[in-house]
């Protein structure tokens, strides 16, 4: 069965023993806040590292035992997986022997890149998966058939409008044309590995949201707010949350801007889930 959200995560013996987390989780969005230092990153690092150990390939956790001092509770609490999306910010070149054998040298240079081209194929998955839905649905003979396959179909709709009017005033859009993601820029075609860095970025964000279809996952994102425009970290949330309602937003920042949009109230700072003692022992 699988879980909607994650509801608490407990880290213990963190930094050498002096210190121990207990995060009770929103299942909306959760947003981690702190001090240079503070740890906000290393606590987000353990989580993840928990859970891709678990089932590293498939996106699930397998079970809600600690792991590498790590224990993580599910909701609902029968639930023995969730799904889940990892997304990196930091755009780190990679070196010649990290490369993939049979991809473009010189499209994949990065960590950004390499993201994109994972979602290219999910994108062309998802495309397809969509529309064998809308044929299920049109051939079914349901009166509220043609409604239904409408409503498959607005999901990818709504992205291509909020991409569209994201990089609107470098005149870039998406070529609606193609069943892949390519750019019109100008009336030029551009591929999506010449995109800047801030809008690679937004991209990978966006259209991992959109591949999860609507389904319960959780997406770990470490200070997203680089390499992004004010007024779209301000929109980050909000724009995630369209493309998925039902996704478990779990991130870390150091920019204010991120919750301007009406999330304030998600916002834990790191002292506040930081306690002294062993961590099963807090009630």
């Amino acid at each position: 069965m699988f879980a909607n959200s994650i509801s608490r995560i407990e880290i213990s013996s963190l930094w050498s023993g002096r210190k121990h987390i207990v995060w009770n989780l929103s299942p909306t969005v959760n947003v981690l806040s702190g001090k240079n230092g503070a740890g906000k990153s290393t606590i987000l690092n353990r989580m993840v590292a928990s859970i891709q150990s678990r089932m590293p390939q498939t996106g699930e956790i397998k079970s809600t035992q600690p792991h590498s001092n790590v224990t993580i509770e599910f909701s609902p609490t029968e639930a023995t997986r969730i799904r889940y999306d990892i997304i990196r910010s930091f755009d780190r070149q990679l070196l010649t022997s990290e490369r993939i054998s049979g991809l473009p040298e010189m499209a994949i240079r990065s960590e950004l890149d390499w993201q994109l081209y994972q979602l290219q194929r999910r994108y062309l998955d998802y495309q397809v998966n969509v529309g064998n839905r809308m044929i299920a649905l049109l051939t079914s003979g349901d009166a509220d058939a043609r409604e239904r396959a409408t409503e498959a179909a607005n999901a990818k709709t709504q992205f291509l409008d909020m991409v569209d009017d994201l990089f609107a005033e470098t005149g870039k859009r998406i070529d609606r044309t193609s069943n892949e993601l390519r750019f019109v820029q100008y009336g030029e075609s551009l591929s999506p590995y010449l995109l800047s860095s801030g809008e690679k970025q937004m991209l990978i964000i966006l259209l991992t949201a959109l591949t999860e279809d609507m389904q319960p996952y959780v997406i770990f994102m470490d200070e997203p707010e680089i390499s992004l425009h004010f007024d779209w970290q301000k929109r980050l949330i909000s724009l995630i949350r369209a493309l998925n309602p039902n996704a478990q937003i779990i991130l870390t920042t150091h920019s204010p801007a991120v919750i301007m949009d009406g999330w304030s109230d998600s916002v834990t700072e790191v002292e506040e889930i930081t306690v002294q003692g062993e961590a099963a022992d807090v009630q």
